[in-house]
């Protein structure tokens, strides 16, 4: 039995050598090689989410009536102020002019009650009336005077309600579609909205992170300086890269118990209103730096059985094998944190044609002079 496994191990060790002399036998293999520079990196990680209006406005009436008029193309941009619907406004005008007319008289009635009550005034200086008939004159002209401000709050309240037959938009933003024709009775603080209007630059997007990550990145003075000043990207959903770049606004002060989840909010620009609520994206949040860290092209890097990761590199003219860690990806890019210093010929291309310890020759890569 010892024999047999003596020559089956003997077998394995020339079954491995074989590619190796027959490579010593032709000659160096051509291998292209990206020479290792060290930088610093930020180090993200891709959350989802999806886009939220920064400012959400129902547009609802204040007062009832029948739409008469609607003033506003839908899914326009509209401004604060701007007016959207015409309520029906007779009665309330109508209700104006009693009103003015109400006030009219309370101040015709307090002209009155100020003048009895000087002369009653007057008349007690003399002797010429009792104080009880001067004290019911003043109170007179002070009850005319609680009428008149009562009557100018009518007015003022009338003022207001035939104002709101003019429904404006509470908010600047994009206006949705109407829920209301004209002709149609609405009533006050309804629950049916007419219309929503919502604000779209900025926008929020909602991601969630787990609270265990935030912990440890929060910990240290590189991770708390990314998240507060470090620059967010949106992917899109058709994996294209949205131009304006974001930042982290807020957090919500409390883990999801069932989850053990944070949420986030990124704020990012719209000026061009791409970016619509519901709509599914990535964030690349900053979490901390790499320091004095390799981007390696992902072609480069291989991985054992195990998952371990490993590198190429051209050293004294042969192939060597270098264990390394990769800490993050970066487009089409490893950044990698230990095992390749700054100045390795790491190997991109060649592979297949050569061996660790085979000696090799270095030329250009395809495609380039």
């Amino acid at each position: 039995m010892s024999l047999i496994r003596s020559a089956a191990g003997a077998f394995a060790l020339l079954v491995l050598a074989l590619p190796l002399q027959a490579q010593q036998a032709q000659g160096p293999s051509r291998v292209s090689v990206v020479t290792a520079g060290t930088r610093d990196f930020p180090l993200t990680v891709r959350l989802p989410g999806r886009i939220k209006a920064s400012t959400v406005a129902e547009v609802r009436p204040q007062v009832s009536g029948i739409i008469r008029e609607r003033l506003f193309d839908e899914g326009a941009a509209v401004e604060q102020g701007q007016p959207l619907y015409k309520i029906e406004d007779d009665s309330y005008r109508a209700a104006v002019a009693a009103a003015k007319a109400a006030v009219a008289q309370a101040r015709a009635n307090r002209d009155l009650a100020v003048t009895e009550e000087k002369r009653a005034i007057e008349l007690f200086g003399s002797n010429a009336t009792s104080a009880q008939k001067r004290d019911s004159a003043v109170a007179t002209r002070e009850a005319a005077d609680a009428a008149v401000q009562a009557a100018e709050a009518q007015q003022m309240s009338t003022e207001i309600d035939l104002d709101r037959t003019t429904v404006r938009a509470a908010i600047a933003g994009v206006i949705g579609l109407s829920q209301t024709t004209t002709g149609a009775l609405v009533a006050a603080q309804q629950t049916t909205a007419l219309a929503t209007i919502r604000a779209l630059d900025p926008v929020y997007v909602d991601v969630t992170q787990s609270a265990t990550d935030i912990l440890r990145l929060t910990s240290t003075p590189e991770g708390r300086e990314m998240r507060a000043t470090g620059e967010a990207r949106l992917i899109l959903a058709d994996g294209s890269e949205f131009a304006q770049k974001g930042r982290l606004e807020a957090a919500e002060p409390q883990v999801e118990p069932t989850t053990g989840m944070i949420t986030l909010r990124m704020t990012f620009p719209n000026p061009d209103h791409i970016l619509l609520p519901g709509m599914y994206v990535e964030v690349d949040l900053p979490q901390a730096i790499a320091r004095n860290a390799v981007a390696l092209p992902q072609n480069a890097v291989m991985r054992d059985r195990v998952g371990n990761a490993y590198v190429w590199v051209v050293d004294a003219g042969k192939v060597a094998q270098r264990p390394i860690q990769v800490a993050s990806s970066s487009g089409n890019q490893w950044i990698v944190t230990d095992g390749v210093k700054a100045g390795d010929q790491v190997i991109t291309s060649g592979f297949q044609k050569t061996a660790v310890g085979a000696p090799v020759e270095i030329v250009p890569a395809e495609g380039t002079n």
